[in-house]
């Protein structure tokens, strides 16, 4: 993707009448979603427990709207009693990841329990993925506009590549996803999203490094994240 200059100003596209039928559309379509779910969702969360004595789901704080921080839910997908600064391969499968849980990652399933961020009104069902809240200090001014619109189960970095973007390239994509944001974009972004999923793509993209990988354990245990260090979506 071609760099954007810093200095080039972001106007979001969408209307307070606009925002205000997305969080409905974003309500009604994840209380249904909740409905229809809610025997995976507990089937998931038994093998979840039967696998790995702990709780099924595990909390991060994340960056909301405008900066706002709140609690982002997913299903537990490592060990509750993995060590967290044991040593990882660099490549190749973790011993950290239970079985459930590679089979969630590889079909983004342990991501399902944002639907209740969604009807809580702290997420919407597109628009740029949540990251950590320290990672803001590390944005320019045209990437901090990713935040003037809540942060999304899916967007336009996810269907763009995911795991082979950079971080700089997955922020460039949310800020157009601002610059452009309709109900028409949420549509075709849900529809590729789904036949990703259903094509497994792009979700072990990314092969972490050992001290990323002590990261990612050390956030599942603290429901935090150490400054710089990137979240899987």
């Amino acid at each position: 993707m071609p760099e954007t200059p810093e200095s080039v100003p972001v106007r979001c596209s969408a209307t307070p009448a606009f925002l205000c039928l997305k969080r409905c559309i974003d309500a009604y379509l994840a209380f249904v979603a909740l409905l229809a779910a809610a025997p995976l969702l507990l089937l998931i969360a038994w093998l979840i427990r039967r696998e790995s004595p702990g709780p099924a789901l595990f909390r991060q704080l994340r960056a909301g709207r405008n900066g706002r921080p709140f609690t982002l839910l997913k299903f537990r997908t490592m060990r509750s009693d993995a060590d967290p600064y044991g040593d990882s391969p660099q490549s190749g499968s973790d011993p950290r990841i239970t079985r459930i849980g590679r089979i969630l990652r590889e079909t983004s399933l342990d991501e399902l329990p944002q639907l209740i961020n969604v009807l809580r009104g702290e997420m919407s069902l597109v628009g740029p993925r949540p990251l950590y809240l320290q990672q803001m200090r590390e944005w320019n001014t045209r990437q901090k506009a990713r935040l003037l619109v809540k942060p999304g189960l899916t967007g336009l970095a996810q269907i763009r590549g995911r795991g082979a973007l950079t971080i700089e390239d997955k922020l460039e994509w949310d800020v157009r996803y601002v610059e452009q944001i309709s109900l028409k974009t949420d549509l075709a972004i849900i529809i590729e999203t789904l036949a990703q999923v259903f094509r497994r793509s792009g979700i072990y993209e990314v092969q972490y490094s050992r001290t990323q990988a002590r990261r990612t354990q050390h956030d599942e245990k603290s429901g935090s994240a150490p400054g710089g260090a990137r979240c899987r979506s």
